[in-house]
């Protein structure tokens, strides 16, 4: 492999970490917050990320915890998501990559992809119908509105690791002939 790749593929690594962090803090921030809400109700007001849902909060709490629980999952997954991808960059071989492996890390990432690609669109039309019954939760957009763009990425990355596994087999065919 020559150098530039190489360069390439350890910057991609580290961003990679700094988008982990990033995500993580996200995931962490929303987290406290959201216990923190259970146990000071006035709080709800001063939630992470300007995330005002006092009203939708006293109007319906069951509301209130569904939609709080899909960004909630949704952030998790997005930082699970770039763990798995730190991990296949970490423990990959770029002499070799071909390996089962390699190849399991790929469609779990394209699982991952898919279930955040999902939940955001559910998540997005349950807020579209609550917005119909007196809601108006205008800031909750940027946690799914790229939903569409995550099930289009979780197919591909599905055929990448069907393309991928089938190049492990292949190549473990190979290594029992010769």
């Amino acid at each position: 492999m020559s150098k530039t790749n190489n360069f390439v593929f350890w910057s991609l690594y580290i961003v990679a970490w700094l988008i982990f962090v990033g995500l993580s803090i996200e995931a962490g921030g929303l987290i406290v917050n959201f216990f923190y809400s259970l146990y000071n109700p006035e709080f709800v007001q001063n939630l992470y990320q300007k995330l005002d849902l006092s009203e939708m909060y006293n109007e319906s709490r069951l509301a209130f915890f569904g939609i709080y629980s899909f960004i909630l999952i949704i952030s998790i997954l997005k930082a699970c998501l770039f763990y798995i991808v730190i991990k296949l960059m970490h423990k990959m071989d770029l002499k070799k990559p071909f390996s089962t492996f390699v190849a399991r890390q790929i469609l779990q990432i394209s699982y991952y992809t898919l279930s955040i690609g999902l939940l955001s669109y559910i998540a997005r039309q349950l807020v579209k119908n609550l917005m119909h019954h007196g809601f108006v939760p205008d800031n909750l957009n940027q946690f799914w509105a790229d939903s569409q763009a995550f099930i289009l990425m979780g197919a591909v990355i599905y055929i990448i690791a069907t393309i991928f596994k089938k190049g492990v087999d292949i190549q473990n065919e190979n290594d029992l002939t010769v």
